[in-house]
């Protein structure tokens, strides 16, 4: 996250109303909830999950035992179960 400078941004008056509840300090301002990104799509690594996960239900569906596919992605045993019968 980049920090930036109120008084380089903002109006005086604004900056005069926010000194009278913090001064020196960093203020962190919240994207607006209808622009707000769920986590991992920025990045792409929801998506990247979602196929490694559709790789996984491919591989045990095709015969591959449950333990080779522990090591295979390095995932505990209960996190490949949760993959596989997930809906």
């Amino acid at each position: 996250m980049k920090y930036l400078n109120a008084k380089t941004i903002l109006p005086d008056a604004l900056v005069k109303e926010l000194q009278n509840y913090i001064q020196g300090g960093y203020l962190y301002i919240p994207v607006k909830q209808e622009q707000q990104k769920r986590w991992g799509e920025v990045s792409g690594y929801r998506q990247e999950l979602a196929q490694r996960n559709r790789q996984i239900k491919r591989d045990y569906q095709d015969g591959v035992s449950m333990d080779r596919i522990c090591e295979k992605y390095n995932l505990s045993c209960y996190a490949i179960r949760k993959i596989i019968y997930q809906k």
